[in-house]
């Protein structure tokens, strides 16, 4: 193997394991670890981190997700890593942030990598194809509403929402344009509060 071939496998291979948790923005951060229900509607299926939508119907209520205690104070962070195991379907939720009035946020990604914010349709990043790992940190500030979407550590969107009880979801969810079948796996999922 040339000098070449090693440095890009050994790239290849950096990029595509977790790094060790760490929030982003200044803290100071105090790690936590709320409880959790799983939600398996229609065709999902969650078993541990990986979720899958088996169908590829394009109607009815389709999820395989874990939905987090509702927060109301304070400063809270979510990260976690998804990556893609296959992905016929498209216009796929993978991450959510719920609000007092319903979704507030939700993170979608269409076949070919496209990630989106579902509300307005921006896109956010592309890349999220089959195989890739892909690091998603939300940072939600209750006390002024202000909520941040970082993707690989970058601010892909800031948006603001009323002051309420929130909770967080990730796994996979069909959204009203979108059909499985997908098969996705998250991995080094944390929280931190301030």
């Amino acid at each position: 193997m040339s000098v070449i071939a090693a440095l890009a496998a050994a790239i290849t291979l950096a990029t595509a394991a977790p790094a060790a948790a760490a929030p982003l923005e200044t803290g100071p951060w105090t790690a936590y670890s709320p409880s959790y229900n799983v939600q398996q509607v229609g065709c999902g299926v969650a078993s541990g981190l990986n979720f899958r939508l088996t169908c590829s119907t394009a109607s009815g209520e389709q999820r395989a997700e874990r939905r987090y205690v509702t927060y109301s104070t304070g400063v809270r962070q979510f990260e976690g890593y998804f990556r893609i195991n296959s992905m016929p379907g498209s216009r796929i939720s993978l991450k959510q942030t719920f609000g007092p009035s319903g979704p507030f946020f939700m993170l979608a990604v269409e076949r070919g990598g496209r990630l989106y914010a579902v509300e307005g349709g921006a896109t956010l990043a592309t890349g999220a194809t089959v195989g890739t790992t892909v690091r998603v940190n939300t940072v939600h500030n209750t006390n002024n509403g202000a909520h941040r979407v970082y993707i690989n550590g970058s601010n892909r969107q800031s948006i603001t929402g009323a002051r309420g009880g929130y909770y967080d979801k990730f796994g996979s969810y069909r959204t009203a344009s979108g059909a499985g079948p997908i098969d996705v796996t998250w991995s080094a999922v944390s929280f931190w509060q301030k």
